[in-house]
């Protein structure tokens, strides 16, 4: 009797690709390097992604909507958008994209991207480029092993080799 294949489940390391897409399906973030997470202890995914992957096996694919109240990135907050007389704002941050670091008085730093420019101001959004949205995450299996007693309890370094044997797919 031959074992069954591995099985994503709470305690394997789990190594997978992903793409994150809009609600018109444009890729917004892509990750075809592989990473690898020891599933459901750290690095977490969201919750409902890891729900959707209990039980897939080497080389299925999961699409799951996270809404912006279940995701990291939110509701998007008024406060952080920022209409600026473009006289007032430098040349190289008159153009849609670019990206401008202010320090609050706590000394927290804060990225604001440009979102819009016209003849007469600037745009700034200081929120996440996801916040208000539903994005959609497209998740593939690559590998699944048994994690070690070591990844159990400190998690894999970001970068760090993995031995996946002969459970890989191409």
């Amino acid at each position: 009797m031959t074992a069954s294949p591995e099985k994503v489940a709470a305690g394997k390391v789990v190594q997978f690709t992903y793409r994150i897409a809009d609600r018109h399906g444009e890729i917004m973030e892509q990750v075809d390097l592989p990473l690898s997470m020891v599933f459901m202890r750290h690095n977490r995914l969201y919750d409902v992604v890891e729900k959707a992957l209990v039980g897939c096996r080497v080389g299925d694919e999961v699409s799951v909507d996270v809404p912006a109240v279940d995701g990291a990135w939110g509701e998007a907050d008024a406060d952080l958008i920022l209409v600026q007389d473009i006289e007032h704002v430098p040349p190289p941050y008159r153009k849609i994209g670019a990206e401008a670091q202010f320090q609050a008085e706590n000394g927290e730093i804060k990225t604001f991207r440009v979102t819009s420019v016209t003849e007469e101001s600037v745009t700034l959004d200081g929120n996440h480029p996801f916040s208000g949205q539903t994005m959609t995450f497209h998740v593939k299996v690559i590998a699944i092993r048994d994690a070690s007693k070591d990844e159990l309890l400190h998690g894999i370094e970001s970068g760090a080799p993995t031995d996946f044997g002969s459970t890989t797919i191409h």
